[in-house]
């Protein structure tokens, strides 16, 4: 889980000049909540009993400024559709091909290898997106997940 202050997420809205809203923080508590990376349809389904008025637009629009502020970032998968991961740690996401299950992993090297390729390109790097697509083993193919 990872956890962003409210008092920050209200000061997002604002600076966007979006109103805050109970639907808005329920949104960015619901995605940074949780230990998975949940589509659009996800969190919908998860709030509309609370909030029975709130919209896929909302949803999307909130996630979207949650993204440009750098709090999100997009996963794509095989099938077209995107999910959220609000993990800014470095780390790889490793995402099935065929289930769309995506789990998050920091091999031991992962932290030397991450230094080597950015002092090799001479960037400071501001964010970081490590996507291995592959087939998982649920999916019936021999899928290994690295030691980590």
């Amino acid at each position: 889980m990872i956890w962003i202050k409210t008092s920050d997420l209200i000061s997002l809205l604002r600076e966007k000049g979006k109103k805050v809203t109970p639907q808005r923080l329920a949104i960015c508590q619901e995605v940074f909540s949780r230990d998975d990376h949940p589509s659009v349809e996800q969190i919908y389904l998860n709030l509309k009993n609370k909030y029975p008025t709130i919209s896929l637009a909302t949803i999307y629009k909130t996630l979207q400024l949650l993204k440009e502020k750098g709090y999100l970032q997009e996963v794509g998968t095989s099938n077209g559709s995107v999910r959220y991961d609000p993990n800014r740690n470095l780390h790889v996401n490793l995402v099935c091909t065929k289930c769309g299950e995506i789990t998050d992993v920091i091999p031991k090297t992962l932290p030397q290898m991450w230094s080597v390729l950015t002092s090799d390109l001479g960037i400071e790097p501001q964010s970081q997106l490590l996507n291995i697509y592959y087939t998982c083993k649920k999916c019936g193919k021999i899928g290994i997940i690295p030691n980590v």
